[in-house]
């Protein structure tokens, strides 16, 4: 069934577990994710990003995105993931999704914080949630670097969230998008400040690597919502380069995408396990 970001948060703070926002890019992902909710019974999010649109198309897998999660056995949010410009995050809405997130955390906080404002009074006008950015991560979402990470200040923070209203926060402390170095360092009494002074839930950018301790801690300190994706896509990738290494003669490219789903399944089942508490 298709839910709003508010009544996953709902439950997420109900339960003191977090839940994952896996980004769907295709058919075999957004299939992946799903069955591993409704087999462990836990609702999820799935997401677009907008920097997905040359492989991903928002009106070719939104409409699919939506639909699946209207036919799930478990409470589906569909989600627009750092959406940049106002046009897109409109389409997303007219798409049907329940949930969008701006990130201006590369802007002034004053622009970041005014287009924020017209994007929530625009969203929920409509019944769609609103997630934002302040703060930067140390990359950005399509792994690459980005010049280093701004931890989010929480007084700034709290400002941010009175000014603009937003139903969600994200906030860096230290995460990174993309694949993981070396184990990163998490800042656990800045999530708790931030939560406090907030009094949102808050949302972990770049939680693919992150270790199971580490997941646990942050969602003791207020995490409820954590984005996962880069490690989920690279199972896939292995599955398939595997699957053509022991088979030489392999023909058919749908062997090559059932095998990759099954990787990414697993590997979605195992986050959303540490995520869930169950």
């Amino acid at each position: 069934m298709i839910v709003s970001l508010k009544e996953i948060m709902a439950y997420a703070e109900e339960n003191k577990c977090a839940v994952g926002a896996f980004n769907t890019p295709t058919l075999e992902s957004l299939n992946a994710v799903i069955s591993a909710a409704e087999e462990l019974d836990v609702p999820v999010i799935i997401s677009h990003a907008e920097l997905h649109e040359p492989w991903a198309p928002l009106d070719v897998i939104g409409p699919h995105m939506v639909l699946a999660a209207k036919n799930a056995r478990v409470p589906v949010c569909v989600h627009l993931d750092h959406g940049e410009h106002f046009d897109y995050i409109k389409r997303a809405i007219e798409l049907g999704f329940t949930s969008v997130m701006y990130d201006g955390s590369a802007l002034e906080y004053s622009e970041n914080s005014a287009n924020t404002f017209s994007i929530t009074e625009y969203a929920h006008a409509l019944n769609v949630d609103v997630e934002a950015e302040i703060g930067a991560l140390a990359s950005r979402e399509d792994g690459h670097h980005s010049g280093g990470a701004v931890y989010t200040d929480p007084e700034l923070a709290q400002r941010f969230v009175e000014d603009t209203g937003i139903d969600a926060l994200a906030a860096s402390f230290g995460t990174a998008h993309g694949i993981y170095k070396e184990k990163p360092k998490l800042d656990f009494p800045r999530i708790e400040k931030i939560r406090e002074l907030t009094g949102l839930p808050l949302v972990m950018h770049g939680g693919s690597g992150v270790s199971p301790e580490d997941y646990r801690r942050s969602i003791e300190c207020g995490i409820r919502k954590i984005n996962y994706y880069s490690y989920m896509a690279r199972e896939g990738v292995f599955a398939a380069k595997k699957l053509i290494e022991e088979n030489p003669g392999l023909t058919y490219f749908h062997e090559l995408a059932a095998e990759a789903e099954k990787a990414m399944k697993a590997d979605a089942m195992k986050a959303m396990r540490v995520f869930s508490g169950k």
